[in-house]
């Protein structure tokens, strides 16, 4: 499976933006995708999850009610909407993919796109 994120960039303080993640190399359908980030001098972390048929979704507490996750199985896509930005937000961000579970953590998920940096600065 390759992925591909892009969308990254320079944002203030409350701001939006959107990430794309373009999935290839194996059915779409039979991939659970989800969001990891990682700020400067962190670990990474789990952002959010989406299920096969996007019936079910996972979301970290430091971002719940301002990101949310959605897939086009038609496009091979996933996106990562990005509302209310705040510093604390600014990383890299990390599109994955598994074909189990929903899971939070990293270890579960075989593939990983390459990253895109966000940066959330006034």
């Amino acid at each position: 499976v390759q992925l591909q994120a892009s969308g990254g960039g320079l944002v203030h303080p409350g701001e939006s933006l959107r990430l794309p993640c373009a999935a290839s190399g194996r059915t779409f359908s039979t991939l659970i995708m989800g969001w990891f980030r990682q700020a400067p001098g962190k670990e990474r972390e789990f952002v959010t999850a989406i299920s096969w048929s996007a019936d079910s979704t996972r979301i970290a507490d430091a971002v719940k009610g301002r990101f949310t996750i959605s897939r086009d199985s038609a496009k091979n896509m996933v996106y990562l909407q990005m509302n209310s930005l705040k510093p604390e937000d600014t990383g890299i961000y990390y599109c994955a993919a598994n074909p189990k579970e929903a899971t939070m953590t990293d270890l579960w998920y075989d593939w990983w796109g390459q990253g895109t940096l966000v940066t959330v600065s006034s």
